[in-house]
């Protein structure tokens, strides 16, 4: 099946005057941290995902996103983003394929130019006991939550801009696991801090940064344990936002953080503590 995608052109904002109305003006330039910078989300049409589109694009980012199944969701958020004044692009593609996550990178540059941002968030959690997980089910997790991380990262820095920024979405259950039946997903999360060290080595002579943002139990519709079980195992007592996790993200790739990289950062309510 092809890819499909959308693409949705924000209108100009109103223009601000000058004069007495200066400061307000230059409040507003500031908050656009990201205003001619182009960013690819995968897997963004709903959850976390969808989260971080909608913070960079507020940022001011042109954002193209990836969706497997969710198309109704996708075009929903693209319908949101043009209320909102934005460029976006939305296109289907399973992380699992190499050639359609290259192929996602391919037509973001054709439609927006050059990279200035990617980040790695498509994930599929499927719970089992070691002795008796499925090797398919297992295969599946290593290509999306692993492979499909490597590919991104490869496929990105052929089209990206010198001091770009990458941020791979991993978990904090590469620390701490306190349920059974989450052995390979913590280790596919495990893996990357692992890739995040080694390609921000390869990937400094560039100026470009790469991190891993490992978030705790967040409520979304991939959050698998009841909260009742969850939130005593959690020093702040909740569960935690999208938008926390979000803007952590549009921080890392933003120019302020410039000398974070090789990092694994835990947002996770004191969780792991």
């Amino acid at each position: 099946m092809k890819n499909k995608f959308r693409i949705l052109f924000w209108t100009d904002a109103p223009k601000i005057g000058v004069g007495d109305d200066w400061r307000i003006f230059m409040a507003a330039v500031q908050e656009k941290s990201l205003t001619g910078k182009v960013a690819l989300v995968t897997g963004g049409s709903k959850g976390i995902g969808a989260g971080i589109v909608r913070r960079l694009a507020s940022e001011g980012a042109s954002v193209a996103f990836t969706f497997s199944s969710s198309e109704e969701k996708a075009l929903k958020l693209v319908h949101e983003l043009e209320s909102g004044g934005a460029k976006a692009l939305a296109m289907k593609a399973d992380s699992a394929s190499a050639e359609e996550l290259r192929a996602a990178v391919t037509k973001t540059v054709e439609i927006f130019g050059p990279l200035d941002i990617f980040v790695s968030n498509a994930g599929i959690l499927t719970r089992g006991t070691i002795d008796t997980y499925g090797l398919e089910d297992f295969d599946r997790m290593v290509a999306i939550n692993v492979r499909a991380a490597f590919v991104g990262i490869q496929a990105a820095t052929h089209e990206m801009k010198d001091g770009g920024r990458i941020v791979l979405i991993g978990s904090n259950t590469a620390i701490r696991t306190a349920f059974p039946g989450a052995s390979v997903y913590r280790m596919t999360k495990a893996a990357l801090t692992g890739l995040v060290r080694g390609a921000a080595i390869d990937l400094a002579p560039r100026a470009i940064t790469v991190n891993n943002v490992q978030p705790g139990p967040t409520a979304t519709d991939m959050t698998s344990a009841p909260e009742e079980l969850v939130k005593p195992l959690i020093p702040l007592r909740r569960m935690g936002d999208v938008a926390e996790i979000a803007g952590l993200v549009s921080y890392l790739a933003s120019e302020e953080a410039g000398f974070i990289t090789g990092a694994s950062i835990t947002i996770d309510g004191g969780y792991v503590a």
